[in-house]
């Protein structure tokens, strides 16, 4: 016969009444104390098993279900950048640059870089958001902040910046941008190199600067010939030098052209006028004031010089003979130092 607990227990689960907690002692033993039952249910959780790393392994039946990756919603950024607020056409050229970045800050006060771009007038696929868009050309530069959504949108950032455009001459033929090295500087009282800001434009180029008054120095590059030890003369600062003060106004563009005036000259040691040039002979370049310009080794050397008068020098077998000659611009010839 079932002990009466038993079957009250058995008729609660036919009818599917709830079970309370129930407290069962052991049969009456003699000389033996009943246990009593614990306070808290027994640890069901499974059993866990060491992995092969030495930690332990995962339970499959608590693993989260992997997230799946919603696509966010995209819409389309259109930009452009104005020079004044009054242009009518948008910058269409020059070293235009766009970056895009996160509207939030990161922990270390930084905004995140979404993308860049170099085109003039990009168009952008962004998902919908707000974004901090920054426009640079140069030194010229603005920031917006633009919310992008799933209908396309426009933006134009004003520069409130100018453009300079800058053009070398040698005589009447435009001098190769790559002879020639331009540097930009805001000028102060009694220095009008004080702040340099543009150390390598390129002739040619559309150079954005702020609004104000710069000096721009144009320094020829001599691809000549030698200059000790250095072949061909590339990269080689000339002293044809020439410099101009200019305004840049907010909007417009301003062209300066910057006219060299020099010549190429051939350097030779001969023995009479018009002989052959001596090899193994090393050539020094001076001003009349006695201010060194080059020093060259070779038979036949050559190097610009600007417009002027030069003294040149030539040691060859631990003698040394030397003359005076003149450099008109755009009039490349050569100079003979005859050994007498």
């Amino acid at each position: 016969m079932l002990h009466p607990v038993l079957c009250g227990l058995a008729a609660a689960l036919v009818m599917g009444a709830p079970v309370a907690a129930q407290t069962f002692a052991n049969p009456a033993t003699p000389g033996v104390t009943p246990s009593p039952a614990p306070a808290t249910p027994p640890n069901l959780a499974p059993a866990v098993i060491p992995a092969l790393s030495g930690l332990p392994a995962a339970n499959p039946l608590t693993q989260p279900t992997p997230a799946v990756p919603v696509e966010m919603k995209k819409g389309q950024l259109y930009l452009s950048a104005l020079l004044a607020p009054h242009d009518a056409q948008p910058i269409g050229k020059g070293p235009l640059i766009w970056r895009v970045f996160e509207e939030k800050a990161g922990a270390d006060g930084r905004h995140k870089l979404v993308l860049e771009s170099k085109e003039a007038a990009p168009a952008l696929a962004l998902p919908e958001g707000t974004y901090i868009v920054h426009a640079s050309l140069d030194l010229a530069s603005a920031v917006r902040r633009v919310t992008v959504s799933d209908q396309a949108s426009s933006e134009r950032v004003v520069l409130n910046a100018g453009a300079l455009r800058i053009v070398g001459m040698l005589g009447d033929q435009p001098i190769n941008p790559t002879k020639l090295q331009i540097s930009i500087f805001i000028p102060e009282a009694g220095n009008s190199e004080a702040k340099l800001v543009v150390a390598r434009a390129k002739a040619g180029d559309l150079i954005g600067l702020p609004e104000g008054n710069y000096h721009v120095v144009s320094t020829l590059l001599d691809t000549a010939g030698y200059s000790g030890t250095q072949q061909a003369g590339v990269g080689n600062k000339t002293n044809s030098v020439v410099s101009a003060d200019l305004k840049v106004q907010s909007g417009k563009l301003t062209d300066a052209t910057l006219r060299h005036r020099s010549a190429v000259m051939t350097l030779k040691l001969v023995s009479t006028p018009g002989g052959e040039a001596l090899a193994n002979t090393s050539f020094t370049i001076l001003t009349p004031g006695g201010d060194v310009i080059r020093e060259m080794i070779g038979a036949f050397p050559s190097l610009v010089l600007a417009e002027g008068e030069y003294v040149a020098i030539a040691r060859h077998d631990a003698k040394t003979y030397q003359t005076t000659f003149k450099v008109d611009s755009t009039l490349d010839r050569d100079v003979e130092v005859v050994a007498k």
